[in-house]
Parts: C-alpha cells; structure tokens; sequence
C-alpha cells in the first residue's frame, strides 16, 4: 500500500494505492494519527485501492469517527469491489462516498 498525502488549508487529501489489509492498515491508522490534527475536511481518495479487509474497514470508520468531530470526510473515486464491500458491510450508509 501507499499513501500519498496532498493538502490545501485544512482539507487533507489521502490518495490510497494498493491493498488497504491486517498488513498494512497499521500504516494507515499510523499516518491517519500523525495528520488529522487541524484538518477539517479528510477526503480519501479510493480510485486505486483495489482491497479493503476488515482491518482496512476499520480504519476507515477510526478515520470517519474522528472526523465527526472536527469536520467532515468524503470517500472519492471508490472501485466497484471496493464500493461492494462498502455496500454488504453497511459502511455505505455511513459513510460519505462520492
């Protein structure tokens, strides 16, 4: 997996590549940590994640509940099998996905 991160102000902008897993979710929630502080707009952009386990579920909703306190987070550009994970986990009606 990689992460590019691009900001603007207070918008972060988490570009994901790769497989969102238990290997590398930790990385993830690690980066998700070390950024948010001042942001009030998170959007994460899921055009080439090709994955997402349970793991990587979890750290997004870690990311969407940390959000709901300072400002919002919008999932972008999200690929079919990743958009039906979204949808059969629920996480579709949580989060945010345009």
């Amino acid at each position: 997996m990689n992460v590019i991160k691009e900001s603007s102000g207070s918008q972060l902008t988490l570009r994901i590549q790769g497989r969102l897993d238990t290997t590398t979710a930790p990385q993830l929630e690690t980066e998700l940590k070390a950024s948010v502080e001042g942001v009030t707009a998170l959007v994460l952009d899921l055009a080439e994640l090709a994955y997402i386990s349970s793991a990587g579920l979890r750290v997004v909703l870690m990311a969407q509940k940390i959000m709901n306190k300072q400002g919002t987070m919008v999932v972008r550009n999200v690929d079919p099998n990743v958009l039906e994970v979204f949808e059969v986990t629920g996480f579709s009606d949580i989060l945010t996905i345009e």
